[in-house]
């Protein structure tokens, strides 16, 4: 290798380093802040494990129409035992020295990481922005904030929406000889992992804005390839172990693909097609 190319390499190095000796100083000051509510974090993931979820009031609404519209089906599946079933009370469970502490470190980690985004996209782009030109540059806070804004979207739909659908698919196995008793580190490590999953999964249509506008990648590119991100879709949701949690990771996933296609559509860098001139008619 030249010493042209080694020089610039090291520089890039030094830079990276740079980058992410600031993520970690900002992940470690919003650790410290999200340190003080961890435990209400804690509390909030463990809420679907009562069973009252929007899932058990949507199964109320239900069954009191059926009791309205057809009551002999009502009383025959004994669906009133569902709807008056009492909460139970399902602590979660630790069995190593220090490990709730260790749990308390990792829901702070991953919330102080949150609370940081904003900064942690900036040092991103301040890695790339050398290679970009003056005006792709601008679009700096456009990024940090659609970035930022996206992923907390993304956490917060998986913990408001797909989070009860699994614990109350779990909890639905429970019966006369088979109880559940979670452990908190499988619990915790399960949820934090899907979290940063989803919030990486819808941030899927900001990279490809972004992409599209430096105009490395297209609609004529990405909607022929539907086929090929539906398959990476179900490979990569395929590396968890249920098929519940398969399918609500492989389905966001590839609703991302799709919208993506069409910002990629929408904001796309346009082609100027220049015509050219019908032979004879030169002057």
């Amino acid at each position: 290798m030249s010493e042209e190319k080694v020089v610039p390499f090291i520089e890039h190095l030094v830079e990276l380093r740079k980058r992410l000796v600031v993520i970690v100083i900002a992940v470690v000051v919003g650790m410290g802040i999200a340190w003080n509510f961890s435990n209400d974090l804690l509390r909030f993931i463990e809420k679907p494990l009562t069973g009252a979820t929007y899932l058990t009031e949507i199964k109320k609404t239900v069954y009191a129409k059926v009791k309205e519209r057809a009551p002999a089906l009502y009383a025959h599946y004994k669906l009133d035992q569902e709807v008056n079933a009492p909460q139970k009370n399902r602590p979660l469970n630790y069995s190593a020295p220090l490990e709730p502490f260790f749990m308390q470190c990792k829901i702070s980690m991953l919330a102080g990481f949150i609370l940081v985004l904003p900064i942690v996209f900036y040092q991103v782009w301040l890695f790339i922005a050398p290679g970009l030109t003056r005006r792709e540059r601008r679009m700096v806070v456009p990024f940090v904030t659609a970035a930022s804004v996206t992923f907390c979207i993304g956490a917060l739909f998986f913990l408001i929406v797909i989070w009860p659908v699994i614990i109350n698919f779990s909890l639905s196995y429970e019966a006369e000889g088979l109880q559940s008793w979670f452990n908190i580190s499988a619990y915790v490590n399960f949820c934090l992992r899907l979290i940063l999953v989803f919030g990486l999964i819808f941030e899927l249509p900001v990279l490809t804005l972004l992409l599209a506008r430096f105009g490395i990648v297209s609609y004529q590119l990405m909607a022929p390839k539907r086929k090929y991100a539906l398959l990476a879709s179900s490979i990569i949701a395929a590396f968890h172990a249920d098929l519940i949690t398969m399918f609500v990771i492989m389905i966001p996933m590839y609703l991302m693909y799709e919208i993506s296609i069409w910002v990629a559509l929408i904001f796309g860098k346009k082609k100027i097609t220049v015509e050219s001139e019908p032979p004879g008619q030169a002057a």
